[in-house]
């Protein structure tokens, strides 16, 4: 942490203007309802430090045990994580400890009921966590660190994508559990952009905004991406509504 990060997909190399230094996008003259996505970033950059302070941010380390992976981002979608989804992935991983590889995971849920097991009657989401494990399993994925690798090769997003259930945000969400350092875009990083005067933007446009704005304050985008999840969050708690995954 604290340190630059390496470039940024969409980005230029950081430049200099009115002698500070800023990172630009590729075609950063290009707007969104009249706003410039080199606004974007500053209205992001400038409400992170009014709101949040300069960090470091520490992003969550995640799981190693991949059928909590794959049962985390099946099931978080509006839901109340917090109360919810962490407390039955916690105990999934302790009734199942065998399940801590894909492997491990698809023995399991071929003889026993996920539903059950996750105590969540959600057909869609049991059978978008089968589908996920079994485009691992086919594709040679069976841990934390095959998976990790695996997303290195961005045509995979597609095949994930491919998955009925998994949108780009289960995506990007998916690489953060496994440790890499992205931008899931759920709803409460679009109130903290509204809040920032971003408001609008489509996903691949408000998730470069956020991975801009990391570079800019020298944080990792999965730490950013968090601290604003957890603050977001948490406000939304106090206001009766923390509906959204991490």
């Amino acid at each position: 942490m604290g340190g630059m990060p390496g470039r940024v997909h969409g980005l230029r190399a950081p430049v200099f203007v009115g002698g500070a230094k800023q990172v630009l996008y590729e075609g950063a003259g290009r707007h969104h309802g009249g706003m410039t996505e080199l606004d974007a970033v500053q209205r992001l950059v400038g409400h992170v430090r009014v709101t949040l302070g300069g960090g470091p941010f520490s992003a969550p380390g995640g799981w190693s045990h991949m059928g909590a992976v794959i049962c985390d981002a099946s099931f978080q979608a509006r839901r109340k994580y917090e109360s919810t989804v962490r407390p039955r992935i916690v105990r999934l991983q302790e009734a199942w400890p065998d399940a801590v590889t894909v492997r491990g995971f698809r023995d399991r849920i071929a003889a026993e009921d996920l539903a059950v097991a996750m105590d969540f009657n959600s057909p869609r989401r049991v059978a978008t966590a089968h589908g996920i494990a079994d485009l691992l399993a086919a594709n040679g994925v069976d841990t934390r660190d095959d998976l990790r690798t695996w997303l290195d090769d961005r045509s995979h997003r597609g095949d994930l994508r491919a998955v009925k259930g998994v949108g780009p945000k289960t995506v990007d969400y998916i690489g953060n559990l496994v440790g890499r350092s992205q931008v899931a875009v759920d709803v409460h990083l679009r109130a903290f952009a509204a809040d920032a005067g971003v408001p609008g933007l489509k996903y691949e446009q408000l998730r470069a905004a956020y991975e801009a704005a990391a570079a800019v304050l020298g944080q990792e985008p999965g730490g950013l991406e968090h601290a604003v999840w957890r603050f977001t969050s948490r406000a939304a708690r106090g206001r009766g509504g923390a509906v959204g995954g991490m």
